[in-house]
């Protein structure tokens, strides 16, 4: 059976860039093999938003379901990869570069492309129920966060903080489920693309 290529999308969560504001992620070693205990053991601090993550209405809503309430299904199956240039995107863009009909979709704009509203009203209408960015976040630091409240109001989720560098443009397959955490407004998650992906039953 051939290998298949998985290519990890994900980023180091305590060297990675944080969202201004947000606190850093640490991690301290309760437990050391080193000083005489039977076993090395860490706690980790971190901001839910801290490396590659997931946003959950509860982000932008308070009655917005948390991330344990999210659909898994969402974050695994087949997304398109495209290259978008820096700054706002807008509709206009969104109508030029996205497929007509897109699924999931992961936004490799080299953490300088952003969401007008616009352009979350054009993601939604083509039905993608997924969006991802290389970006810290969808939006820059001075939004009023208007495009994560409609796609987010539109149960699109979001996928930020990716590392895309090695990826080109196309098709692939995404597994990028969330950490299970109750009432929490986003979790941190391992992202993975495979290329050239089949999968089957094992059925006959």
């Amino acid at each position: 059976m051939p290998s298949i290529e998985i290519i990890d999308i994900s980023r180091e969560m305590l060297t990675c860039d944080v969202y201004p504001g947000d606190p850093s992620a640490r991690v301290e070693r309760v437990k050391s093999i080193r000083n005489g205990d039977g076993y090395n053991l860490g706690k980790l601090t971190a901001g839910l938003h801290n490396g590659t993550h997931v946003d959950a209405p509860l982000h932008f809503f308070d009655d917005g379901d948390s991330i344990d309430r999210l659909d898994l299904e969402v974050f695994i199956g087949p997304c398109t990869v495209i290259e978008t240039p820096a700054g706002l995107l807008t509709g206009a863009d969104v109508d030029r570069l996205f497929p007509r009909v897109c699924d999931r979709v992961l936004l490799k704009g080299k953490g300088r492309t952003f969401i007008h509203p616009s352009a979350a009203s054009e993601i939604a209408f083509r039905g993608c129920r997924l969006l991802g960015t290389d970006a810290l976040s969808i939006e820059k630091t001075d939004s009023d966060g208007g495009a994560h409240r409609f796609l987010l109001g539109e149960n699109v989720a979001l996928l930020e903080g990716l590392n895309l560098s090695d990826v080109k443009e196309g098709e692939y397959f995404l597994c990028a489920q969330p950490v299970l955490i109750g009432d929490a407004e986003a979790a941190m998650c391992r992202a993975v693309l495979i290329k050239d992906h089949i999968f089957w039953s094992g059925s006959r």
